[in-house]
């Protein structure tokens, strides 16, 4: 009666256990799928504001309604395909990058003389925003970049007049190098050096230069290095070394330097 009593104990007790299990795993689940949409949202809220930072449109304190007007009415996103330097049809809103290099079909593996980034793979299409002005002209070209650094991947965006040729600003957003150090990429400082800078030469060849030891003052294509940095800036280098080439936006810029968004 003993050995039976204690056996129908030790029962009860795992019907409890599994019981409080289910209603656990119940309760987690129902959270996650209730706070994913809000996730997203704050996913998307983060995206826009990188976006308008780099475009200068950013207020400190901006309430996110103001930022979600402001995307709305000033930044145009697209898809461009960036083997043919052409937009495809439709907006780039849609777009998954994560999902598109998971694909053969919509990506391409790159060799190590290719991978000057060190991605590994590029996407076939990538989405890029236009920013237009008062009067609906195009007034900047926002083009995302990512590439690998000294103990992570640098991502950024890069904003462009519309001669496609001079930088407005620069902003990697999302990146772990060491604070003080390789962070510095993200010191409003070392970005203000950019603004003015011409990506490319007269003859169109990418030109941009970080420069150890500090750019002469009149070097049009030169940013001073990172003191203390030298892999993440190489790593900086490196990644405007592809995205400026053909496998990268090159053959789209090369398009807007001849006057392909003059109409918009």
């Amino acid at each position: 009666m003993a050995n039976e009593s204690k056996n129908d104990s030790i029962g009860k007790t795992l019907l409890v256990v599994l019981l409080v299990c289910l209603v656990c795993s119940i309760v987690v689940a129902g959270s996650a799928v209730g706070l994913k949409s809000k996730q997203e949202e704050q996913r998307l809220l983060d995206k826009q504001s990188n976006i308008l930072d780099v475009a200068g449109l950013l207020q400190r304190g901006m309430p996110s309604r103001e930022i979600k007007a402001t995307f709305a009415d000033r930044i145009e996103s697209r898809l461009l395909d960036l083997d043919s330097g052409e937009f495809v049809a439709g907006t780039g809103a849609a777009f998954n990058l994560t999902a598109a290099l998971r694909s053969n079909e919509h990506s391409r593996a790159l060799t190590s003389e290719q991978d000057l980034a060190g991605i590994r793979r590029r996407s076939n299409q990538v989405e890029i925003y236009l920013v237009r002005d008062s009067s609906g002209a195009v007034d900047k070209i926002i083009l995302p970049i990512y590439g690998t650094g000294l103990w992570s991947m640098l991502h950024g965006f890069i904003a462009l007049d519309a001669d496609g040729n001079t930088v407005r600003g620069l902003s990697f957003y999302d990146h772990g190098e060491t604070p003080g150090l390789g962070g510095e990429i993200q010191n409003p400082n070392w970005r203000a050096q950019w603004v003015g800078k011409q990506l490319f030469d007269q003859n169109g060849v990418p030109a941009i230069q970080i420069v150890k030891g500090g750019a002469r003052r009149d070097d049009i294509h030169g940013v001073d290095g990172l003191s203390g940095a030298t892999l993440t800036a190489k790593g900086v280098q490196n990644t405007f070394n592809f995205w400026l080439g053909e496998l990268g936006f090159g053959p789209f810029l090369q398009k807007v330097r001849q006057g392909a968004l003059k109409n918009g």
